[in-house]
């Protein structure tokens, strides 16, 4: 059975950092594309960032220079690092994971997902 987790939500102060977490298991595939989304309410889960099985990472405009994800791919992990946080980036921050390396920025392409983090950034 498939399981991700994610870890590392938190309350911060806008302008600090944080980072999350996700493990993946239970794989049926050998080649863990993962990727980052985050849910507003009243919104459509939108992108924030992948990266593929071959390390190649793409972000979301609202995050990129803000934002790095790296994946372990031999742990089926990857982290991402937020930095310079904003209000606007307080969200519910989900993983996901899929074994085709296309679209990696799509979320209806990601056949399995984590339960989510509460990402919460005062001002």
């Amino acid at each position: 059975q498939v399981q991700v987790v994610e870890s590392g939500g938190g309350l911060v102060q806008a302008g600090g950092s944080l980072g999350l977490s996700c493990t993946a298991s239970g794989l049926t595939f050998d080649d863990a594309n993962m990727g980052w989304f985050r849910h507003y309410p009243g919104k459509e889960r939108e992108a924030v960032a992948s990266v593929d099985s071959d390390g190649r990472a793409a972000y979301a405009d609202s995050v990129s220079g803000r934002f790095t994800i790296s994946q372990d791919t031999a742990k089926n992990t990857a982290h991402l690092e937020m930095s310079s946080l904003k209000p606007d980036d307080t969200a519910m921050y989900y993983c996901a994971v899929k074994g085709s390396s296309s679209n990696c920025l799509v979320p209806w392409t990601y056949h399995y997902w984590g339960q989510g983090t509460q990402v919460t950034v005062s001002s």
